[in-house]
């Protein structure tokens, strides 16, 4: 009768299969190679959060001229709505909104607007938000017509604003 013994089916110690002494290693070379591929495969077929953009600023990114044309447009093919540029303040920890560009109502309050940018956001009851025009948190209970007559950009025509989790700017 034979009696044969696999040992090096057991790890030894705390080591583990994994371990460079293991000997899956020294009789299967490929072992390494195999495991590294898988691992590999692995990390890649994870998923992955959305890697924060740095989305450059409306102003930045289209010039004056074509600013301009465009809310022209928009007033003029719909006169009762605002052209409003919504962007994240530079050192938010608020993730970015995939539009910046809203035609909102003028006789919508500022609280109902940040209402829809919260949920757009997709933030939790707790989290806070807070809409900034020109350095200055408006009140709730104005409504978007008269923060655009009072705040509006005199060159292009929209009206710009910038969200943050923080009360304090600047």
């Amino acid at each position: 009768m034979y009696r044969v013994i696999f040992f090096f089916l057991f790890p030894r110690g705390r080591e583990g299969i994994t371990s460079p002494a293991s000997p899956l290693t020294t009789i299967y070379p490929r072992f390494n190679q195999i495991r590294r591929k898988q691992q590999q495969q692995d990390q890649q077929s994870a998923p992955r959060e959305p890697a924060r953009r740095r989305m450059k600023s409306f102003k930045k990114e289209f010039t004056l001229e074509e600013r301009a044309n465009e809310s022209a447009a928009m007033i003029a093919k719909y006169p009762g709505r605002i052209p409003v540029i919504v962007e994240r303040f530079s050192r938010s920890k608020l993730p970015e909104m995939e539009k910046r560009k809203y035609l909102v109502p003028c006789d919508m309050p500022v609280g109902q607007f940040i209402f829809i940018l919260r949920s757009r956001l997709h933030l939790s009851p707790g989290t806070a938000l807070f809409v900034f025009v020109r350095n200055t948190l408006p009140q709730t209970a104005n409504l978007m017509g008269s923060v655009y007559d009072s705040y509006k950009d005199k060159q292009d025509g929209f009206l710009y604003m910038c969200y943050s989790s923080e009360k304090t700017f600047g």
